[in-house]
């Protein structure tokens, strides 16, 4: 079988990351902006960036219709930090005129851990992810704050002031962290998520 074909939203955010670490995982990365390139992947992953103005962005590009229907009909979907809040089915402090695509049964809360001066770095667990834990790097990060059932909580912060916060979920096709592990040059979350495109 060939690589499979993941694009990264390229609306806002760190989309070049994302291409080169699912592109060293083994994928087929690209950048797609429009609901043609939309339909030419087979899973899609929402960067980190400002989940507002990703929202926006969605409606001026037209890509919040078709993001929705590729969901319902199980596309794979991975979010990291704003991507997070996204694809979150409840967001706490975030603007009343923001909307994901609510794809993951969870409440998240917008820059849960703290402003950008806040940014910091810790190990966490990873469930499914063998080598060790991932050294996570947290920007401006959510937290999730309950999960419905048939999500799987897959990381949690290890030590440190955020002990024990949900920084990684997984529900079906859709998996979602709140660390950017495109910045951290270690690969397992990206293979992880080709390994999932593949197996859909």
């Amino acid at each position: 079988m060939g690589a499979p074909r993941i694009g990264v939203l390229a609306l806002q955010g760190d989309v070049r990351e994302h291409v080169a670490a699912l592109a060293a995982a083994g994928a087929d990365a690209r950048p797609v902006r429009r609901p043609a390139e939309l339909d030419a992947v087979d899973g899609l992953v929402i960067p980190g960036g400002e989940s507002t103005t990703i929202s926006k962005l969605a409606d001026i590009f037209e890509m919040r219709e078709p993001i929705d229907k590729r969901i319902a009909a199980g596309m794979p979907v991975y979010g990291s930090c704003a991507g997070m809040i996204m694809l979150a089915a409840e967001v706490l402090d975030g603007r009343p005129d923001q909307r994901g695509f609510q794809g993951i049964g969870m409440t998240v809360r917008r820059n849960a851990f703290g402003r950008q001066v806040d940014s910091f770095e810790a190990p966490v667990r990873l469930d499914g992810v063998d080598g060790g834990p991932f050294h996570a790097v947290f920007i401006r990060a959510p937290w999730v704050e309950r999960v419905d059932d048939g999500v799987e909580v897959l990381g949690r912060v290890t030590d440190g002031p955020a002990a024990d916060r949900i920084v990684a979920v997984r529900q079906g096709n859709l998996l979602a962290t709140s660390f950017h592990p495109e910045l951290t040059g270690d690969p397992r979350l990206h293979r992880y998520f080709v390994d999932l495109v593949r197996a859909a």
